[in-house]
């Protein structure tokens, strides 16, 4: 073998967490053990076991030995890779260089409006002019009733679910979430100490019957619901279910958050389910998918009689978002620039989907969005799969990442809206298509 034998033998280890052989927490072989087995050197193992640490894949314990890290971590969900040579469709985001002019000139403009009570504390969370666009930007998607006394500003939409859980339940209290769901928030509800239970989903989203059978069973303080493009599944619920979850919450007397990002992707805006049960909900809307990650504006609307208990939490918190971000956030929806890129990130999408199906024939999902929720032969896993494909240069995330209890699907989720260019996008989308089609490998990397 080569001087690179340790890395070798590190991928070994790394198909073995995937594939199962060694599970979450699990006791890893020690160095002489697995030394023995490999026919190499305790010292080159131990090498192998700190690369994987440093990679987060395990931790080891002075006395105890080294155990296999839980993969609900987000950094494995969403790969931020600098190296432009791998095809990445592990990312949720919008094609960024479709809106770089635009958000140039509106951070440019944003300088010239700079004043004193702009950069100086305020209450509220946040101005009011930068309060109003929100409450404009969700009422073009579908909310209804948004104000500026109703509406607070956070740093974007994974801050505002973070609040909203710590604010409204305590360690120990359980959350219901849809069973496939967005790994953010199984990541908040285990570093918070709150309990989570998935909740069945059907064609249509959320099953309200499964959810009244999980309110009774677990007696839970609230439930997260993805209602357009959901993530990973892609499924976007009709005005009829959406009413049928707000019945449901109304009479059991839960919270709901509605993390409704995507809701600028729907052709036609869809009615909020907040607009339903407005003193039972807490609808999020925010600006990283349509128009930058980097633009951390996410807005809150909430229920009258919670006003006074979100605010201090954001106080508390982080007393109040930059206004630098909402500045600019704030031009681009004034002047209906925001629209126009939110529209054109739309379209790309659309189209997106389209090459997505001409060159993957075994998608059969209508879903539309940013990204697929890919059924997988039954030859492959997800975690052999997602090995595979990174061995081709291309990164997926595996949909066991968006499991909340183990072993529901045989799926990964590709975004479609990562990839730069069409030519690299149709590249990645072939290589996939290949490797979906062949047989699984089985041999070791030396």
């Amino acid at each position: 073998m080569s001087d690179t034998k340790f890395s070798k033998i590190s991928q070994i280890i790394e198909r073995r967490i995937d594939n199962g052989d060694y599970p979450v927490n699990s006791k890893l072989p020690t160095h002489r053990v697995l030394s023995e087995e490999l026919s190499t050197t305790p010292a080159t193992v131990a090498k192998a076991y700190k690369l994987l640490a440093d990679k987060g894949l395990l931790e080891s314990f002075v006395g105890k030995g080294s155990f296999v890290c839980d993969k609900q971590n987000l950094t494995k969900v969403i790969q931020v890779g600098e190296d432009e040579a791998n095809l990445n469709f592990s990312i949720l985001q919008p094609c960024l260089h479709l809106n770089i002019s635009a958000l140039e000139q509106a951070y440019t403009a944003s300088a010239s409006q700079l004043t004193t009570d702009l950069i100086g504390y305020t209450e509220h969370s946040g101005h009011e002019a930068h309060r109003q666009a929100g409450v404009d930007w969700a009422k073009t998607y579908g909310l209804e009733g948004g104000d500026t006394k109703n509406t607070l500003l956070t740093n974007g939409a994974q801050h505002a679910l973070s609040l909203l859980i710590n604010a409204l339940t305590e360690p120990g209290d359980t959350i219901v979430v849809e069973e496939l769901t967005y790994p953010g928030v199984l990541a908040i509800a285990k570093l918070s100490g709150r309990n989570i239970i998935g909740v069945a989903m059907d064609e249509h989203g959320v099953s309200p019957e499964a959810l009244c059978s999980v309110i009774k069973a677990h007696q839970p303080k609230l439930v997260v619901i993805i209602p357009s493009h959901q993530n990973p599944t892609g499924l976007t619920m009709p005005e009829f279910r959406r009413r049928e979850i707000a019945t449901v919450v109304e009479r059991e007397s839960i919270w709901l958050i509605e993390d409704d990002i995507y809701g600028f992707l729907n052709e036609t805006p869809l009615p909020a389910i907040t607009n339903f049960i407005p003193e039972r909900s807490f609808h999020i809307s925010a600006l990283s998918k349509a128009l930058s990650p980097a633009m951390r504006c996410g807005y809150i609307k909430v229920p009258e009689s919670q006003i006074s208990l979100v605010s201090a939490h954001i106080r508390a918190n982080i007393w109040l978002s930059s206004p630098i971000n909402y500045i600019a956030a704030t031009l681009l929806i004034e002047s209906g620039k925001a629209y126009e890129l939110a529209e054109a990130q739309r379209l790309e999408a659309t189209a997106r989907q389209v090459v997505a199906r001409e060159v993957i024939s075994s998608i059969d999902s209508k879903a539309s969005g940013y990204h697929l929720w890919l059924p997988l032969p039954d030859h492959w896993t997800p975690e052999r799969f997602v090995m595979e494909a990174k061995n081709q240069g291309v990164i997926v995330s595996s949909g066991s990442y968006f499991e909340v209890e183990g072993g529901q699907s045989n799926h990964v989720r590709i975004s479609l809206m990562s990839v730069s260019t069409s030519q690299r996008l149709s590249e990645g989308l072939h290589l996939m298509n290949e490797l979906l089609n062949s047989k699984v490998s089985t041999f070791f990397p030396f």
